[in-house]
């Protein structure tokens, strides 16, 4: 009798077993369920919340002035699609050369501070000297600064020496904003990059220049590209030194800026899509080298 018992109780024990693993099984697959909504649900939020206002300008700026002026608004495709709002915003005076001192200043800006930051993030990431860490530390001090502290001073700098009000200096003030941070994302990128690469190509024969130019260069063009990104889009909606700096050659955001408090809505939301274009194209075209840059950084 005893050992018919203990049969019967050998037998339901796997049993009870699997049923309690299948029920874990079940519980963990419902929670995993739940985090990948929730995650769903938070990045549908976060591209609702950018692509919005995108959405509600580019409304109003291919649309008639009068849909602008009208209460209550309507978003597109239930409103008249028109290109005399936009086309208003262009005629205006001074967003021609604006547009044209914009794009000016900012292929300034990208190409000094690519020139400048790349071989310092070379040097700081490679190279271990002595107080290396504060001179990092240095270089990102220069954005705990507000703009006014620098561009004040160097107002007065430009007009004695007879370069004020022109697209030149500017350009000086916005490398010297854009430096630090495209400093320390080029150096971040060279830091991911093994020092063993290049003393492998120098093994088979390359010298330390065709080893930087043949095996690391080319891993390193997507953190450069993130820099310029960067650095066009920083001097391109960079407003403040712009207005303080210039007078007769304003750029595009300083120009709108000038004219915002005696503006109508149609120049308002026109000049608001209108600035945001060429970042968007921009980032567009160079998408690949962040997503490579956020791949090799995370490695």
């Amino acid at each position: 009798m005893s050992n018919s018992t203990e049969m019967s109780q050998t037998s339901l024990a796997p049993v009870t077993a699997s049923e309690e693993v299948l029920a874990v099984h079940r519980q963990m697959q419902r929670r995993q369920k739940l985090n990948r909504a929730l995650t769903y649900l938070v990045a549908a939020v976060l591209v609702l919340w950018i692509l919005i206002p995108i959405w509600l300008l580019g409304s109003m700026a291919f649309t008639t002035p009068e849909t602008v002026r009208s209460y209550p608004k309507g978003v597109l495709p239930f409103i008249s699609f028109s290109f005399e709002t936009m086309q208003f915003f262009l005629t205006s005076e001074g967003i021609i050369p604006g547009v044209i001192n914009s794009v000016i200043v900012a292929v300034i800006t990208l190409v000094l501070s690519t020139l400048i930051a790349a071989p310092a993030g070379y040097a700081t990431s490679r190279y271990f000297f002595r107080g290396r860490d504060a001179f990092r530390l240095s270089i990102l001090a220069v954005r705990a600064f507000p703009i006014v502290v620098l561009a004040i001073p160097l107002a007065v700098v430009f007009i004695n020496l007879n370069i004020y009000d022109s697209v030149y200096s500017l350009a000086l003030m916005h490398t010297a904003l854009a430096l630090p941070t495209a400093v320390l994302v080029i150096g971040s990128v060279f830091a991911s990059i093994p020092y063993e690469l290049e003393e492998a190509a120098q093994v088979f024969g390359c010298t330390p220049l065709q080893a930087f130019r043949h095996v690391v260069l080319p891993l390193v063009t997507p953190g450069i590209a993130a820099a310029a990104v960067f650095t066009f889009v920083l001097s391109w909606n960079e407003v403040f030194a712009a207005s303080i700096l210039t007078v007769q050659n304003r750029t595009l955001p300083a120009q709108v800026l000038a004219v915002l408090s005696q503006s109508s809505e149609p120049y308002q939301f026109a000049g608001g899509f209108f600035m945001m274009i060429p970042a968007m194209i921009f980032i567009f075209f160079i998408r690949n080298y962040l997503f490579n840059m956020w791949g090799q950084i995370s490695k």
